[in-house]
């Protein structure tokens, strides 16, 4: 998808702001761009106008705002702009931790929109990549303690060597076409059954 079809949305309270966001954006070849101000029910007027890339434009960020954008990105994972006139250390990392991808502090200028919208989306895509990274992991290593946990049964139950009972699991897994870690659970299960 070329940066020109991403669909935009300026949040912002500030119509003369907004305006030159919005011309930046415009001037900068977006041509699918739409505003809303910060009010109520945040999160499910940004799920009804499904924007590619969220821009918000306020004075001085203040910790309501952070918390509906700290909803905002558990619920939809978007690359988030932040333009603010003033801040300070701890707004910054409240801002980061609520999955804003590029904080700006006395940036709002339509020359500079495009370069931090393009950052913005680079930086999103890198921690996206690392957050399923760091998720299939996680999953990797719970299915190898699902299997290790199965072997040991196995092992301890059935008098198996740890080869024997791997090799059980996995003929099984086979023989049903499912994953190793699904029969696993499913000795693991069965053993706590019979106790």
């Amino acid at each position: 998808m070329k940066l020109e079809d991403f669909s935009i949305l300026v949040i912002d309270e500030n119509p003369d702001r907004a305006a030159i966001v919005e011309r930046g954006l415009v001037e900068s070849g977006y041509t699918r761009v739409s505003r809303i101000g910060t009010s109520y029910n945040l999160v499910e007027r940004i799920q009804a106008l499904a924007p590619d890339i969220i821009i918000i434009d306020l004075e001085n960020p203040d910790r309501d705002t952070l918390e509906q954008m700290f909803q905002v990105s558990r619920v939809i994972a978007r690359p988030i702009a932040m333009f603010v006139d003033q801040s300070d250390s701890n707004t910054i990392r409240e801002a980061v931790e609520a999955g804003v991808s590029a904080y700006v502090v006395d940036g709002l200028r339509q020359d500079r929109i495009r370069p931090i919208v393009e950052m913005a989306i680079s930086r999103f895509n890198a921690f996206d990549q690392l957050r399923r990274e760091r998720d299939e992991a996680k999953a990797k290593l719970n299915d190898r303690k699902l299997i290790d946990r199965a072997k040991g049964l196995l092992m301890q139950e059935k008098g198996l060597s740890e080869d024997e009972a791997y090799n059980l699991l996995r003929k099984n897994a086979m023989k049903q076409n499912r994953k190793i870690s699904e029969i696993a659970q499913s000795v693991i299960t069965a053993f706590q059954l019979e106790f």
